[in-house]
């Protein structure tokens, strides 16, 4: 059963594989925007996926976040996830990405329970 309030953080040092210029967003040598979306949907991802029926993951649906501060080379980068509704296959969590006290980013994402094989056979 998945409830509200259930919360997973993750963690990324940034490297050169993960800045703007290396993945193409931009061209400079700071964290790129959807490296930090990739971390806020892993953090989420990872705080349901124990309430999962065996069989089932989630699958990303929707995200909408700010990018307010740049992260450098070299800065650790945390990723909170917090379910905040849930509607059948449907699960919605506030997201936030901070670098020791400042705030990175934040906003909303949907994420959707689907059977892995089911999903996997429809490519």
């Amino acid at each position: 059963m998945i409830e509200i309030g259930l919360k997973h953080t993750s963690e990324l040092t940034v490297t050169a594989e993960v800045t703007a210029e290396r993945v193409g967003s931009g061209d400079m040598p700071v964290l790129a925007t959807p490296m930090l979306l990739a971390l806020m949907e892993n953090a989420a991802m990872l705080a349901v996926r124990g309430e999962l029926p065996e069989g089932a993951t989630t699958v990303g649906g929707h995200i909408e976040s700010s990018h307010l501060k740049p992260s450098k080379v070299g800065d650790t980068v945390c990723a909170t996830a917090e379910v905040t509704r849930v509607d059948g296959k449907k699960i919605w969590f506030r997201v936030s990405a901070h670098s020791g006290e400042a705030l990175l980013g934040e906003g909303t994402h949907l994420r959707f329970i689907v059977d892995r094989e089911k999903f996997l056979s429809r490519l």
